[in-house]
Parts: structure tokens; C-alpha cells; sequence
């Protein structure tokens, strides 16, 4: 066996996260299929042993913390390293004879080939594709190395467990290793690791593959890693040949992009960066019986979350309304009905977050589910509006009804206890969150010298959210004919709205301060917090223009995006999670908000700024988040160091962003769409949307640019009558 790099000698114990490494900065590629996915580095390993970036999980769990490759004259070189939007990767690797042990008369320098293929589908499949180049036979070897920490994907990101459950040796047989580990939970959790044929040396933390290769001859070896856990369903994983595997996963993945929006434009880039966006999303669902749910992002945020899959849905409903449907659906069933100070769970509370790993089954997180969200239950109210006016799908709005109208109580009651009107949050206990907003780190929340706000703390765009469904409860009680209930949620929005521009706005700087404290004091530091504002269409047009000039200006664009909080902040740092990075979801909002406040230029220049930066990451896919630092010549947008990528909601962006600069507003309840002030990007000539669904409508939209003007036109429709207005207004 190849000598072995530093691994956890699991039978020890765990390791204390402080000595397990850190998360690397090496790229990474990134497999998803239903609950499972892996992180590996552009080789296709899980190295160094234990990385807290790294793994291949399943239901929050880690089960091959390690797997590293080794080969005769090694290591190899990586000629080229991908995945398809299908999820599959390629890794193309070659050794040299020089490192084999010289140059003969006549042998090629590269004289092996090495590609290494891996996808999910019921399990991990790890292909090894070996060819000899070389005029003349050759004896070789090829080593893997593997280790399984089964840590809770809670541990993964670095949280301390004073005990941990009992492992056991790992089991051996000619063409299998199975480690095993018994949990605080009471479940026992398994790794198999299985191969095709058996390996010429197989021991519990490593395999060996002697070979013999004809000149021009080709082997392959093949590897399983199936995940089980008693107790639950196990992941079924038949004995299928590696080909058909890739092509069930190619399958779903066309099936999907069948049923959505098909967009085509002058910039084939532009459409992959829309179509990986696509994909993305359906790779981040979850299966839920009849429904997909949405994943909010890998690595660690693999779980179903309240807020990121209620504004997730939200872009994508012009695309992939299903995931609306399916989203509130799940929503709706987990809705808090009981009082729970240790979950924070209260009636009509949305949750925030659904863990099912040996942590939250063994009660050492709140996550079963925890509820300490502030802003998921009023964007439970605003997706399902949203959603009926793209979809006329009355059955479903009905139904879920009664869980908008919980959802407004908790609003008034629960999340109002001083009864000021505002909505505020305060965890219970110390293992909540303490900041409950959608900059839930612990200082996103500051004033400007980056002092922390004291709790109850009243966010500014959570009273835009509040307004923003108070007005759309109302109209979907009128477009239900339950007329009745209506008016005084309209009288109560707009007194909320009122409050919010008396008690946030800044007449000094003309903008919205980002929260009230304990004290009632206003925090008025300057973040794209107030952005938000837009987007709820809560405040006054002269006040959301001034907060369009302000967000548009160097303070806070950088070139590549709006940042979270404006440069000359005390508590400014572009490298931060949420003090001055840029998050694509958060930009989108924005944008959608000046679209809608009739200042399409400003929307497209967010839209255009943002796309810049995707082509210059992975797949032309942008991240969660990345750095604030201003966009100069001839650089590049600068990565966070452990952004999730994909995020559900950063894949949703650009769908958002471009749904707001086509501005495109249904109400498929009358049969109708405005295109208000189309635009499209500077050299995008044409974008044609096929199969766009408003009601039981499927149209395609066409939108052509001449100079500074967009026109928009409509080839084909079918299906029910629908109207098409299209307005350009003083701005178009």
C-alpha cells in the first residue's frame, strides 16, 4: 500500500473539531441527487482526511469523510477537471513516463490515461478508466484510501459534541468494507464500500489494484459508497452498469427542464449560466413523498429552510412553479401549533430550519424543527399571492388558506408582543439564534461602529415583508370572494407602512436605518437591508427613489454587485458574511423592487453587474456569496472562502433578475401579463422565452433590443385566451 497520509484514527474516539482541518480554498466539485451529495476537490478526492468542506453526506450525516487516490508514478497529473449540469464529473488525469521511470525510444511522455468519472444515483459511483499507451505491456498499481467519521454535519462545521456514539471495526470480505457506528440517537449508521471486482489487497482503510495492461489496453474499476441507517428507509442501489446510471441521471435531469421555461438569447453563455441555475435547483430538491422540496445549499445547508425556499420558489415561479406549489405544501404541514420555548415553535410560525441527523434525533440541536425565523411566515403569505397570480390555481390557495391565515396571526399576536405594530424577534434560549432575520450571523445586526443591536430587534425589511403580506392576504381574500375580511388588512398595512417611514427613515443620509433595538433606538446604519423595502413595495415613490440613488452609488455598488453594507460603514469589511459582501438573492430583490418602481435602468444594472461576476466562477454558477471588494480593471470578483455553492436562492437569482428587467407582471386570476419597460443586457441583441405558463396559458415571449430600446412581441400562444399589455413608460 502507498504510505498513508495523516487520517483519524476513528477507533480513538472523535476528534475535537479544533484539531480536524479547516475548510480548504482549493475549488471544489460539487455531486447532488435527492438527500445525498458529495464535495470533492477538482481530483475527485475527499482530502485532506476529515476537511470540514469535504464529504459525501446523506440526511445530515457524513459517511466517507476520506478518499484519496494513489497511482504508480504519482501523483497524476489533472489535464482537465468538470461536472455537467447533469451532475456528473470528469476528471481526466495522465502519468508520465518520466515519473514512471524514464523516457524509452518510441514511448509517448504521457503514456497513461487515467479519467475518473463519478455521479450519485441511489449511492456514489466512483469509475476508474485506466489506459496504457505505451508500445509495450506494463504491470501497474492503483491504491484508494477511505475513512468514515459519520459526524453530524453540525460537527462538520465545527460544533463541539462532549460524547459521541460507539464505532466499530471495520468489517471486511473480499469485495467489500463496511464501516459501522452506533449513535446517541439509537440508530446505526453504515458505510459500504463496495467494488465491482475485488481489489487485489482490500483492508479496512484502504484498497490496491495490481494490474496488468496490453499496449493500448484499457480496465476499469469501479467503486460504491452506499449510506445506510437502520431504523430509516434505506437507499435502494441495484447492481447497475455505470452507463445506465449516467443515463437515469441525464434523464431526470431533462425531464425537469422539460416542464420549465425554456430561455434562449444571442449569448450562449448567458443561456448556460440560466440553464445551470435551472438545474441547480432541481438537484437541490428533496424528495417528499409526492413533492420536491428545496434544499437551500451544499455543503451545509443541505436541509429544507423556511426563508431560503419561500424566496427560492419566489424567482423561480416563472420558470418552475411546481416548486412554489411544493414548497408551501411542506411549509404548511410543519407549521408551528404548539408553544415550544426550545424549538422557539408557536402557532402559525413558519420554520426556519429541519435537521434529521444523530444530533437533532439525539435533541442536542433545537432543529426537529427549529423556528427561529422572523421573516419566513410573512414570505409564506407573500409567495402563496405570488403564486396564484402566475398560476390561477385557486384548489391549492384554498387549501392552504387556513395555514395564511395561522400565518397572519402570528404575525399580530406572537411576533407583535409589544403590540407597536412592528414585528421583533428574541430567542428563548441560549441555543437559538440570536439574530433571526436573513443576516442571522451574530454582529449582522449592528450599528454603524458595528456595536451589536440588543434584543427584541425590529428589522427594517421585515416591516416591508409585514406590509407586503398584510396587502396581499387582503387580495386573496377579494380574489377568493371573501371580501369581508379584506379591508381591515388594508387599513392595517397601510398604517404599518406609515409607522415604518416615520420611525426608519433617515432625512440626513435619505435612506432607511436597518433596525430598532430594545431601546426603540434606531440603528441607522446604511446595509441593503432597506433595499428590501422596494421589493415589498412599502414605501412612498419619492423615498424609493432616493434609496435607489443611494444603493446605485459607489458606497454600495462595487462593480460586481451591491454590497450588504456601504463602504465608509464603521463596521464596513468586504470580507465578511454580512457586513459588505455581495449576496446575489439580496440583489435580486433589489432589482425586482426598482423594477417595480418603474426604474428598469437601475434594475439592469444590477442584473448586468451580477452576471459579470458569474462568468468568472465554476460553471458560470454564482455563489452564495462572494467579496464586497470594488470591481477595477482587468480583476476579478474575489470568492468567499466557505460560500455554499450551489445555494438554492444565488441559482434563483438570475432568473429573478431577469424576470425584472423583462418586467414581467402576471395576473393570471384576470387572464392577463404586463411587460412593463422590457430591457436587456448591453450585447443581447434577442431573448426569446418558450413555454412561459400564466394560468393554463403557455406562451412564448420575444424580446428584441434596439439601441437604447426594448420591444417585445409574442410568436405563439396556446391554451386559454390571455392579454398581453405592454407598456413603456417614461422610463422604457
Amino acid at each position: 500500500m502507498p504510505e498513508r497520509e495523516a487520517a483519524p484514527d476513528l477507533l480513538l474516539g472523535y476528534l475535537h473539531p479544533a484539531s480536524k482541518p479547516e475548510a480548504t480554498t482549493v475549488e471544489k466539485l460539487v455531486l447532488k441527487s435527492g438527500e445525498l451529495f458529495a464535495v470533492t476537490d477538482l481530483n475527485g478526492d475527499i482530502a485532506p482526511a476529515g476537511a470540514r468542506d469535504q464529504g459525501f453526506f446523506f440526511r445530515d450525516t457524513r459517511f466517507l469523510s476520506f478518499l484519496k487516490l494513489s497511482v504508480a508514478g504519482g501523483p497524476p497529473v489533472v489535464l482537465s477537471s468538470q461536472t455537467s449540469p447533469d451532475y456528473v464529473t470528469q476528471v481526466d488525469m495522465t502519468v508520465t513516463s518520466r515519473s514512471f521511470g524514464g523516457v524509452f525510444s518510441g514511448d509517448p511522455v504521457n503514456f497513461l490515461h487515467l479519467r475518473r468519472e463519478q455521479l450519485i444515483e441511489g449511492c456514489l459511483i466512483d469509475r476508474y478508466v485506466l489506459t496504457n499507451y505505451l508500445t509495450r505491456p506494463l504491470d501497474y498499481w492503483m491504491a484508494l484510501e477511505f475513512a468514515a467519521d459519520f459526524a453530524d454535519v453540525f460537527e462538520v462545521r465545527g460544533a463541539f459534541r462532549p460524547r459521541r456514539g460507539i464505532y466499530e471495526e471495520p468489517h471486511v470480505e473480499p469485495d467489500r468494507v463496511v464501516w459501522r457506528y452506533r449513535g446517541l440517537d439509537g440508530r446505526r449508521y453504515e458505510t459500504e464500500l463496495l467494488f465491482e471486482a475485488p481489489p487485489f489487497r482490500l483492508e479496512g482503510r484502504g484498497a490496491r489494484f495490481d494490474l496488468h495492461l496490453g499496449s493500448n489496453e484499457s480496465t476499469t474499476i469501479e467503486l460504491r459508497v452506499n449510506p445506510l441507517i437502520r431504523k430509516v428507509r434505506e437507499l435502494p442501489a441495484p447492481r447497475l452498469p455505470f452507463g445506465e446510471r449516467r443515463a437515469a441521471v441525464r434523464e431526470l435531469d431533462r425531464a425537469f427542464h422539460a416542464t420549465c421555461t425554456h430561455i434562449e438569447s444571442c449569448d450562449p453563455f448567458f443561456d448556460q449560466a440560466l440553464h445551470q441555475a435551472i438545474g441547480d435547483l432541481h438537484a437541490l430538491g428533496l424528495p417528499d413523498g409526492e413533492r420536491r422540496l428545496l434544499s437551500a445549499g451544499i455543503p451545509w445547508y443541505a436541509a429544507p429552510f423556511g426563508r431560503d425556499s419561500l424566496i427560492t420558489a419566489y424567482q423561480a415561479l416563472p420558470f418552475a412553479p411546481g416548486l412554489a406549489r411544493d414548497s408551501l405544501a411542506f411549509l404548511a404541514a410543519h407549521q408551528g401549533r404548539k408553544v415550544d420555548e426550545t424549538t422557539e415553535e408557536e402557532p402559525g410560525r413558519i420554520l426556519h430550519e429541519l435537521r434529521v441527523g444523530e444530533m437533532a434525533e439525539a435533541r442536542e440541536i433545537p432543529h426537529v424543527p427549529y423556528y427561529g425565523s422572523v421573516d419566513a411566515t410573512p414570505l409564506f403569505v407573500i409567495l402563496l399571492h405570488e403564486y396564484l397570480l402566475w398560476t390561477d390555481d385557486k384548489e391549492t390557495v384554498r387549501a392552504l388558506l387556513p395555514a395564511a391565515e395561522a400565518a397572519i396571526d402570528w404575525m399580530r399576536r406572537w411576533a407583535d408582543r409589544d403590540a407597536d405594530g412592528f414585528l421583533e424577534y428574541q430567542r428563548h434560549g441560549e441555543r437559538g439564534l440570536y439574530n433571526q432575520g436573513w443576516k442571522d450571523s451574530a454582529d449582522g445586526v449592528c450599528f454603524p461602529d458595528g456595536t451589536r443591536c440588543e434584543a427584541p430587534i425590529a428589522l427594517v425589511e421585515v416591516q416591508g415583508y409585514a406590509v407586503d403580506a398584510y396587502r396581499r392576504m387582503a387580495m386573496l381574500y377579494r380574489l377568493l370572494g371573501i371580501r369581508g375580511k379584506a379591508r381591515p388588512l388594508l387599513e392595517h398595512a397601510n398604517a404599518l407602512a406609515h409607522q415604518l417611514d416615520e420611525a426608519f427613515w433617515l432625512p440626513e443620509t435619505e435612506f432607511y436605518g436597518l433596525a430598532l433595538d430594545r431601546e426603540k433606538r434606531l440603528a441607522p446604519t446604511l446595509t441593503s437591508n432597506a433595499g428590501h423595502l422596494l421589493w415589498s413595495k412599502a414605501v412612498p415613490g419619492a423615498r424609493a427613489q432616493a434609496v435607489a440613488r443611494r444603493l446605485l452609488g459607489p458606497s454600495f455598488h462595487s462593480g460586481w454587485g451591491l454590497r450588504t453594507l456601504a463602504e465608509g460603514q464603521g463596521a464596513y469589511n468586504p470580507l465578511s458574511y454580512h457586513n459588505g459582501t455581495i449576496w446575489p438573492h439580496d440583489n435580486s430583490l433589489v432589482a425586482m423592487g426598482l423594477s417595480s418602481y418603474g426604474l428598469p435602468h437601475g434594475a439592469l444594472e444590477v442584473f448586468e453587474a451580477l452576471y459579470g461576476a458569474a462568468q468568472y466562477f465554476r460553471l458560470r454558477r454564482l455563489p452564495e456569496l462572494f467579496c464586497g471588494l470594488p470591481r477595477k480593471a482587468g480583476e476579478f470578483p474575489v470568492q468567499y472562502p466557505v460560500a455554499c455553492s450551489p445555494q438554492a436562492w444565488a441559482s434563483g437569482a438570475l432568473l429573478l433578475l431577469l424576470r425584472a428587467a423583462l418586467g414581467l407582471h402576471p395576473d393570471a386570476t384576470h387572464r392577463k401579463v404586463t411587460i412593463k419597460n422590457p430591457h436587456l443586457p448591453m450585447g443581447m441583441r434577442e431573448l426569446t422565452l418558450r413555454n412561459l405558463r400564466i394560468g393554463e396559458t403557455r406562451l412564448d415571449l420575444r424580446f428584441t433590443r434596439e439601441g437604447e430600446g426594448c420591444f417585445a412581441a409574442v410568436p405563439s400562444v396556446e391554451g386559454a385566451p390571455l392579454e398581453v399589455r405592454i407598456a413603456l413608460g417614461r422610463h422604457g
